[in-house]
């Protein structure tokens, strides 16, 4: 049996009814994706920060009880419910609440945290680089929605989709303008003669927490990330790639198509990082 939270209640999955919820609907909501360890959530201030002001800038109510510490409880008690004592990915999703999108009635918005073990290999930087090639077809507008991390997430289903069909383990997506933004599943970085670049969210990427992790505690140790338009050819160009989210933290390209990389600086990166954090 498997539990999740629904609106602060723990509750049977088998048995939850959400036809009228808003993200089912109409991909009307935004949710977080957390690592937990040991009971212990990893940047949950910068989540907190990023689902607070996503839910502003999307028009869904706050409940004067949606603090960081509720939540943080919510958490933690899901993750204990199905009894996951270890590494665990948490997806906490908000929406807009049931109902047609024009009530006029402001609606509370609904909660749902669900959970699943993860390996702790998942943690690690991989020994094997990633395969990659880049989206077909497909395009995201780096408008002003662009940076949440929204339920509307078609473009990367499509995306990963087309991975799959070609055997890669990853796919890079271009906006509108024809420009690199970021993986189906994560920020991307790049690195060339020693220097890392990274797409800035006027492109359109993700605000991922991850993300913002790295350039702030790289800047930390006296290396700056520059905020940097990426062409298709600055892929190739590069020395190495590596992609990050909240979940495999880092992880470094081997290829896109018959591009090689190698991950000397990436190792690097990987270990001024990620020592303290994993020290749960």
């Amino acid at each position: 049996m498997s539990y999740v939270n629904l609106n602060g209640e723990l509750t049977n999955w088998d048995t939850m009814q959400r036809t009228g919820d808003a993200a089912l609907r109409y991909g009307y909501g935004l949710f977080e994706t957390i690592l937990v360890k040991n009971s212990v959530i990893m940047l949950w201030e910068q989540h907190c920060v990023r689902l607070f002001r996503g839910m502003e800038q999307l028009g869904i109510a706050k409940p004067t009880h949606f603090t960081p510490g509720w939540l943080e409880k919510q958490v933690v008690e899901i993750t204990i419910k199905n009894n996951i004592n270890n590494v665990c990915r948490v997806r906490l999703q908000v929406s807009a609440g049931n109902g047609s999108l024009y009530e006029r009635e402001q609606k509370l918005p609904q909660l749902m945290i669900e959970c699943w073990p993860v390996d702790p290999l998942v943690l690690s930087l991989n020994t094997q680089g990633l395969h990659t090639g880049i989206a077909t077809g497909l395009a995201k507008s780096p408008d002003n929605i662009a940076n949440i991390k929204s339920c509307s997430a078609l473009i990367y289903a499509l995306a990963a989709r087309q991975a799959m069909v070609n055997g890669w383990d990853d796919i890079f997506v271009k906006n509108t303008h024809g420009r690199i933004i970021e993986s189906s599943i994560a920020n991307i970085f790049l690195i060339k003669e020693a220097k890392v670049f990274t797409p800035p969210l006027s492109e359109g990427c993700i605000a991922g927490v991850m993300r913002e992790y790295i350039i702030d505690s790289l800047a930390g140790h006296g290396m700056e990330v520059t905020e940097k338009e990426l062409t298709e050819q600055d892929l190739y160009d590069a020395d190495e790639l590596f992609l990050s989210n909240a979940i495999r933290q880092v992880k470094w390209v081997g290829s896109l198509n018959n591009k090689r990389y190698n991950n000397s600086t990436v190792k690097h990166i990987y270990n001024l990082l990620f020592d303290n954090i994993h020290s749960y």
